[in-house]
């Protein structure tokens, strides 16, 4: 059996269907994240009849490589960002260990004040001038992902004006800088999106997506950065390994 064929089960109808979509899958004919044609018209592509796509798609979502959409059809599945346990690991080397484009547009950099709550967590003064950065990070030119970055102005004042395209922040970090992080106390929680973030990512609005957020410090344990990161709920899986206390 090639790694294309459905299951020997499967008539010959749905191992076709199966087939020819992967086929068209791995050409990309359809980018990650983008719904699929109408089950008449794709039916119609591959040579099947409807029962036998629908069959081929279920295989295919089995797969991970597309999913079902109540009320709105078929979708790509997106290229997933998955972070794996216990190493501090950006953006950009997560995807480039995949094989993925890593793709950053600037959305703002802006220097303003600290609120209460960042200056204690960065443990500066109330009102010292942070930077803020927030980019739009994308995989083979896929938005997947929200990424606001807060940072002591005076430890980083190269960050101003550095170019950020489709670059780690991290790398970017210690080569203006000379500051290099080694740790990073990282949560993460469920949210839906907002408007704004909707049209950034390419969703419906109040669709679920994963919120990130971390300190991140230097060898010194001294905090460099907040980082906030949402992400789309289909392009993002967090990994850890748990141990069960002796107790």
């Amino acid at each position: 059996m090639t790694e294309y064929d459905a299951p020997p089960a499967a008539g010959p109808a749905v191992q076709l269907a199966h087939h020819e979509l992967v086929q068209l899958l791995d050409r990309r004919v359809w980018m990650p994240g983008s719904r699929l044609p109408g089950e008449r018209a794709l039916a119609t592509r591959v040579g099947v009849s409807r029962s036998s796509l629908r069959q081929a798609l279920t295989r295919l979502a089995s797969e991970g490589r597309v999913h079902a959409s109540a009320q709105r059809g078929w979708f790509v599945s997106t290229d997933v960002v998955s972070e794996p346990p216990s190493l501090l690991k950006s953006f950009t080397e997560i995807a480039r260990e995949r094989g993925l484009r890593p793709t950053a547009r600037l959305l703002h950099r802006t220097v303003r004040p600290a609120t209460y709550d960042e200056s204690a967590r960065l443990r500066v003064a109330p009102a010292s001038e942070v930077l803020e950065i927030s980019r739009l990070r994308g995989l083979d030119e896929v938005p997947v992902c929200v990424d606001t970055t807060v940072l002591i102005r005076s430890r980083a004042p190269g960050l101003e004006t550095a170019d950020l395209t489709d670059r780690s922040l991290f790398a970017v970090l210690e080569e203006v800088a000379g500051i290099r992080v080694t740790r990073s106390a990282y949560t993460a929680r469920a949210d839906g999106a907002d408007p704004a973030l909707a049209e950034l990512l390419g969703l419906p609005v109040g669709t679920p997506v994963l919120v990130g957020e971390e300190v991140t410090c230097d060898p010194q344990d001294v905090p460099v950065l907040l980082g906030r990161a949402v992400y789309r709920g289909d392009a993002y899986r967090f990994e850890a390994t748990l141990h069960r206390s002796a107790d």
